[in-house]
């Protein structure tokens, strides 16, 4: 889910006085700004800011013609979150969207980890290697395949919080619609699907009679044909699921085959049965590219099995993002005020083991100790250490900013609560 541009939970609108945690935030965050360099987006004049302060709500409509006066402005106000607009405009600082007239705008996909099953059991690292995974199937079995991007065209970003975002940026995309880019997200999360184009049907004659009256009688059957392997896409991927389907169906038991594909609701017997079946014939049914020597039965159970395979090929993007032309998204470079991440661009190669909690941590962040109370014990790897975490402790630093702003610490010892601002 794309990050939502409102107060965080507990603050109030427009209130400048933050409780202990967001004051110790703000601390660190200054310090961050006070000594960092924006990463400039592409036709950064063109682009309209955003940013929500501690303790107040967002605040948009902004436009900067300079690198300094981004720094400047971040340094001054300390953000605790930053975003700039997908879209390009010819007057972004204009309060009325109509009146900013809309260029175009960069092609964004956003994988976020809310979208994960079991995503509320995970811890944070748990998650992030599940949305990695996503996102690394997402940029090479479609953006980098499918798509037919470039490396340079795909601009990956770890978001800050739980998740990342793919910007691309090129001329064949930049004036797409929202229609347009609504249906590159149904092509990649394979909505409307339709598997009779996919392996359509074919009849043949099976046998013909002549009758009394000099008229003949066909007795027309129907199977279905494969993609070749020089088809692409979903023709390509369905191919490839329908042989580990095969594979599956004759190496495995009935039921391991109904738990794996719960549409198949055949009896044990008839799949039995068809295991043998495909042993025999699956080879020749891939060189011809076609199931006629199967039985109708069969094919129907194959096409369940195909049923229940596709989706789990798919990609799980933020479906309102990609087709929204005014967005705002996370400023690279900028901290997330729910973690104390950088917002960071990466390689596709770094993407590959890519931990946010060994390489997003800032490095004004120092490893002198800071007290916290941990509102649920836990173990936390963070910059190569280890730290078991438990009621009152001391923690470095660089894991206290991550720890308070993903509320699973509060600044401070309960035991010591004082009017002191900071420890």
């Amino acid at each position: 889910m794309a990050d939502r541009m409102e107060p965080a939970k507990g603050e109030t609108p427009g209130d400048t006085l933050l409780d202990a945690n967001n004051r110790f935030l703000f601390k660190m965050f200054r310090r961050y700004y006070r000594s960092f360099r924006p990463e400039m987006p592409d036709r950064f004049t063109r682009k309209e800011f955003g940013f929500i302060p501690f303790g107040k709500t967002m605040q948009r409509h902004m436009a900067f013609t300079s690198q300094d006066d981004l720094k400047i402005f971040m340094a001054s106000k300390v953000p605790a979150h930053s975003y700039y607009s997908t879209s390009y405009y010819r007057y972004p600082s204009k309060p009325v969207m109509e009146d900013k007239e809309w260029m175009g705008a960069e092609l964004i996909f956003d994988l976020d980890a809310d979208h994960l099953a079991g995503a509320d059991e995970m811890t944070y690292a748990e998650m992030m290697v599940q949305i990695r995974k996503e996102m690394i199937a997402l940029c090479d079995d479609y953006l980098f395949s499918d798509l037919g991007f470039s490396e340079d065209q795909v601009h990956i970003c770890f978001s800050g919080g739980r998740g990342y975002h793919a910007h691309i940026r090129s001329n064949d995309i930049f004036t797409l619609g929202t229609h347009e880019r609504r249906e590159l997200v149904d092509y990649i999360s394979c909505t409307g699907l339709n598997l009779d184009w996919v392996f359509p049907e074919k009849p043949y004659v099976a046998s013909a009679r002549e009758r009394g009256d000099g008229t003949t009688v066909s007795n027309v059957h129907t199977y279905r044909l494969i993609p070749s392997e020089e088809e692409g896409g979903w023709k390509r991927k369905m191919r490839r699921a329908l042989a580990e389907i095969c594979k599956d169906i004759g190496e495995s038991d009935p039921k391991t085959i109904k738990k794996k594909y719960p549409s198949v609701k055949s009896s044990n017997p008839t799949l039995a049965k068809m295991s043998d079946h495909l042993r025999k014939c699956e080879k020749d049914m891939f060189q011809r590219n076609s199931m006629a020597d199967l039985t109708s039965t069969e094919q129907e159970i194959l096409m369940k099995c195909a049923a229940d395979a596709a989706p789990l090929m798919s990609s799980e993007v933020d479906k309102p993002v990609t087709p929204d032309i005014k967005r705002l998204i996370r400023l690279p470079g900028s901290l997330h005020g729910k973690t104390g991440l950088r917002v960071s661009h990466i390689t596709r190669q770094q993407l590959t083991d890519y931990d946010p909690l060994q390489y997003a941590v800032p490095d004004v962040y120092t490893d002198d100790p800071v007290k916290v109370t941990m509102r649920k014990d836990m173990d936390l790897d963070i910059l190569g250490e280890h730290l078991v975490l438990k009621g009152e402790t001391e923690v470095p630093e660089y894991a206290a900013p991550f720890l308070i702003g993903r509320k699973y610490a509060d600044w401070g010892w309960a035991s010591e609560r004082s009017g002191r601002l900071f420890g």
